[in-house]
């Protein structure tokens, strides 16, 4: 057997019956992907570790607790085979064999009829890696392979043209706080197949360069008090191009449903008849924060935190936000879009209850080079912000939260 080559195939095992026998750290990782293949799992292990025992807990396996016994097989389609027993394994591996049941055997390759290759998933694709080189498999090349075809895949460097017919649509994909690297593998898929991208200031710019010369790129910028396109231009640009048949990518900061104006899009393009698919985004309410060292909650100290918009002034007409009870809280208060209101904001919430000394933390820019932090309290925030020169895009982060983690050192 060791002189041939093996087959390469890929079972369809939804509601079948698979066998795992041991409960350890082999199951732990080969169990979820049987589980999304819809596998009908029989796990006979004595023990299991705390996340295998929590897939029988929630009713996604079937747990029998004891040890591998004759007959365990029976029925089964395809078996795993990874106790800490050899001489279980070996008999287990007998069975299969008279049972033609397929079987991977976790502590012994060349025993089994089966062999797991390195699997990763892109949109629609599924790669699968095995090395079957005259010394023998060799696992890690066969896992860094796949590792470099899905990575390529993702990020558009690897394609393939798609010969089905494809439909027009725009997809609002969160860009992330601004860093290229924290955008989602799924984002970062649709933008290197659009045809159309419209890009806000507060997106991942470096990724634009990184888009072959045919792609249009629609600046959407919204700059505070200065230059900005039109919500309702935006709407009519995705509308036009993806009616065109254009790949039409909205490409926003952060998440597009966290102060993005990602649901009046939505509604446009519904209204309009176009398809529309919602990629979610790293919102930089928490993102940002955690790239200088702040947990906006931690044990002990903030058991909530709320994210607002400071766009408008406490005491405006237009303010939906109840800024006393914000005052009120004991936790995390996370600002956007606050930093000409920052000195009211504080002010508000010192009149309100909140201590004057609570401390206060301004990042700017944050995830990005040129990302920089600056510390002050409630009573102090307004003549910092004018005496740093803060400027937006910042997060404004108040609460007990900002003096944790000032020894920790981060990287973004």
């Amino acid at each position: 057997m060791a002189d041939h080559p093996v087959y390469p195939v890929g079972l369809r095992l939804a509601g079948r019956r698979v066998v795992v026998l041991g409960g350890g750290q082999v199951a732990q990782r080969r169990l979820p992907a049987l589980l999304a293949a819809g596998a009908d799992i029989v796990l006979v292990s004595p023990s299991a570790t705390p996340s295998v025992e929590a897939m029988a807990t929630s009713g996604e396996i079937h747990w029998e607790r004891r040890r591998y016994a004759e007959g365990d097989l029976a029925g089964a389609w395809y078996a795993l085979i990874a106790t800490t027993d050899p001489e279980a394994n070996t008999r287990a591996s007998a069975e299969a064999e008279r049972s033609r049941v397929w079987c991977v055997r976790a502590d012994d390759a060349h025993a089994a009829t089966a062999w797991t290759p390195a699997t990763g998933r892109s949109e629609g694709v599924t790669v699968a890696v095995l090395t079957t080189e005259p010394e023998g498999r060799d696992p890690r090349r066969s896992a860094a392979l796949r590792d470099a075809i899905v990575e390529g895949l993702r990020d558009g460097t690897l394609s393939a043209p798609q010969h089905r017919t494809r439909v027009p649509g725009v997809a609002l994909v969160g860009g992330g706080p601004g860093d290229p690297d924290l955008i989602t593998v799924r984002g970062r898929r649709l933008l290197a197949e659009a045809d159309v991208v419209v890009a806000d200031r507060l997106g991942p710019r470096d990724l634009l360069a990184e888009l072959p010369p045919h792609v249009e790129v629609i600046d959407a910028a919204k700059i505070p008090y200065g230059r900005f396109m039109a919500q309702e231009a935006i709407n009519a640009a995705l509308i036009e191009h993806a009616r065109a048949g254009r790949a039409v990518v909205r490409l926003k900061g952060g998440d597009p449903f966290v102060f993005g104006r990602g649901m009046e899009e939505a509604e446009a393009l519904a209204e309009a008849g176009i398809p529309c698919t919602v990629v979610p985004g790293i919102s930089s309410s928490i993102s940002v924060p955690g790239a200088v060292g702040i947990p906006v909650t931690h044990r002990g100290v903030a058991h909530e935190f709320a994210v607002v918009s400071g766009h408008v002034a406490p005491d405006d007409d237009r303010s939906l936000v109840d800024w006393p009870a914000l005052a009120r809280l004991r936790g995390t208060l996370v600002v956007l879009m606050g930093v000409d209101k920052i000195g009211a904001i504080a002010q508000t919430l010192v009149a309100n209850g909140r201590e004057p000394h609570t401390p206060v933390a301004l990042i700017q820019e944050g995830t990005t080079a040129a990302q920089r932090r600056v510390d002050a309290t409630l009573a102090t925030v307004a003549d910092t912000v004018v005496a740093e020169g803060i400027r937006p895009p910042a997060v404004i982060v108040i609460g007990e939260v900002v003096a944790l983690g000032g020894t920790l050192r981060t990287t973004s």
